[in-house]
């Protein structure tokens, strides 16, 4: 089921602009609210959202918004690359997530009993399969994806616990993959159009579930592993 409002973060372009334009297509979707700048997020922000959406609160968050800056374990050492990644991956998503929850948090309340679905209270996040420490065996030498892989798994570290914490409050939070996607992040040397990437996630979006809280999927909902 669609959910009755939606916020992406990172919606200016690539695949936080796809998925805007596909949630468009929705008109079950009342309100599509894309978030181009996460740096000066604050509470005015979410003042603005509020009175968007009303009393029935925010019902998905997609954190999108993200970052790929070249890094290697042989290479001299740039703190400034490391902490720039980490603040938009990882510090960005869980300041906004903080930020909007109490909209969630109303969303939910709208809906009585103990279920979790995508048309009560979400939070879905993008990630990416290079997050996943099980799974790395392509290490940094060739590909400088040190920062951000490393990124990657401390956003999904960062979203499993919050998924612990707002059980009690029935909002679902998810980490998806989109797969290696021929945007400004991603390059021309991708696997998967914009399109293909967004026709195959959007739907998997809409048929999350109780099962899915707290997971790590790929864009068809295929688990990763941690």
């Amino acid at each position: 089921m669609a959910p009755y409002s939606v916020l992406v973060t990172g919606a200016n372009r690539g695949i936080g602009l796809g998925l805007v334009k596909e949630f468009l297509k929705n008109k079950d979707i009342q309100h599509v609210m894309p978030l181009l700048v996460i740096r000066a997020v604050a509470s005015h922000v979410a003042a603005k959202v509020e009175k968007i959406v009303g009393d029935r609160g925010l019902a998905l968050l997609l954190n999108n918004a993200g970052i790929l800056l070249e890094y290697r374990t042989n290479q001299e050492p740039k703190r400034k690359d490391l902490i720039e990644s980490f603040n938009v991956n990882v510090a960005s998503a869980a300041v906004i997530t903080q930020i909007f929850l109490p909209l969630l948090r109303k969303a939910a309340a709208q809906v009585p009993g103990n279920e979790f679905s995508m048309s009560r209270a979400a939070i879905v996040n993008i990630s990416s399969e290079l997050g996943s420490i099980s799974n790395n065996t392509w290490g940094s030498a060739e590909s400088g994806l040190l920062a951000y892989s490393t990124s990657k798994s401390a956003l999904n570290s960062l979203m499993k616990t919050m998924s612990i914490d707002l059980e009690p409050d029935h909002i679902l939070v998810v980490m998806f993959c989109p797969g290696w996607v021929t945007t400004d992040l991603g390059g021309p040397d991708a696997r998967f159009t914009l399109d293909q990437s967004i026709k195959e996630l959007v739907p998997s979006i809409y048929k999350l579930l109780k099962e899915h809280h707290g997971g790590y999927f790929n864009r068809d909902l295929s688990k990763i592993p941690f």
